[in-house]
């Protein structure tokens, strides 16, 4: 029975307290004074519609409204201002901005930009050295190649001789029958083989 007690003292306490409504002045909106400079303000146009049938579906008819329509977004505007203190505050009085500063020359750099120029003519005098020599080297390589391929048809060539030339005396010579060698000054027999 305890616990029911202290549920309604619960309940009690809840209920006792009164909300304390406390009201906080809004902040005014931004002026557009302040943005004008940064960003351009959303343009909505306005449109006063009389009665008309939807045209998806001739079973409803609107009734005379108006409607509201966003024109244009907000968008930044990226035009320059006659005074660059309104919107963006000048750098620092020791930080320039390095692209539009102009280049300092004094003879240590002047010195510097002329050894690279020189390092940079000779890099291309031995660029095209290279080159050349490459090329003949090319035309060396494809005059190996056409001498590589005479010789190896050459070489067939020599072969296919020496097989030929094996083979021819490897057969026997054919026996041709000769009559027999007549003894004296006798003239030999023509029919007689």
């Amino acid at each position: 029975m305890k616990p029911f007690y202290l549920i309604t003292l619960i309940f009690l306490s809840a209920c006792s307290t009164t909300p304390k409504l406390t009201l906080r002045p809004q902040e005014p909106p931004p002026s557009p004074s302040e943005n004008s400079a940064v960003r351009y303000p959303e343009v909505i146009r306005t449109y006063h519609l009389g009665r008309y049938v939807e045209p998806n579906d001739d079973l409803v008819m609107h009734e005379e409204h108006t409607v509201y329509r966003v024109e244009e977004n907000t968008r930044w505007d990226l035009h320059i201002p006659a005074t660059r203190s309104q919107c963006v505050s000048p750098p620092p009085a020791g930080m320039a901005d390095a692209a539009f500063s102009p280049v300092p020359i004094n003879d240590a750099i002047l010195a510097e930009v002329n050894a690279q120029k020189l390092a940079t003519i000779q890099i291309m005098t031995q660029a095209r050295v290279l080159s050349s020599a490459l090329a003949q080297f090319q035309s060396a390589l494809q005059q190996t190649r056409t001498n590589l391929q005479e010789t190896a048809q050459l070489r067939a060539t020599i072969g296919d001789i020496n097989r030929r030339v094996e083979a021819l005396e490897s057969t026997p010579p054919p026996q041709a029958s000769m009559p027999p060698a007549a003894s004296g000054n006798e003239a030999p027999d023509p029919l007689n083989f």
